[in-house]
């Protein structure tokens, strides 16, 4: 499990400011893999309770662009952040309850699927998002 002082050597190695938004930001997506915003925002205040949303949103956006969360936007969901970032994994997405896990690559590295006809793109990550029945929702709809 990460601490406040590994967050903030992420933060510094990154060449970002630490403060305790981010902090506190880092520490939720961390406990919470794939979270929403909303999510996200009440485990900040359950750590800051004075933190406003535009802080959160800002502190996911920073985040987000210095590499140290991945946003994801499975279609027909709101945008959802992990600490996963930099292996090009890939997700499961329950069509029943909506929960998202992440699935490694199928195979080789990164990018772990070949385009046919790559248009002339230096190609550095395939996307790949995997629709079903997490098995609870599955054992649901067999009753």
């Amino acid at each position: 499990m990460s601490t406040a002082t590994e967050f903030q050597q992420m933060l510094r190695g990154v060449s970002l400011r630490v403060t305790a938004p981010r902090i506190a930001v880092l520490s939720a997506v961390h406990d919470h893999p794939h979270a929403d915003t909303d999510s996200i925002i009440r485990a900040v205040r359950s750590r800051l309770s004075a933190v406003s949303h535009q802080a959160v949103y800002d502190s996911l956006r920073v985040l987000t662009a210095a590499g140290l969360l991945r946003c994801i936007q499975p279609s027909g969901s709101v945008a959802r952040y992990e600490t996963r970032v930099g292996d090009n994994h890939h997700h499961l997405v329950c069509r029943g309850c909506g929960s998202i896990a992440d699935v490694d690559c199928a195979v080789g590295e990164a990018p772990c699927l070949t385009a046919s006809d790559e248009r002339g793109f230096a190609v550095d990550e395939a996307e790949v998002i995997y629709w079903g029945m997490c098995p609870d929702c599955a054992a649901s709809h067999a009753d």
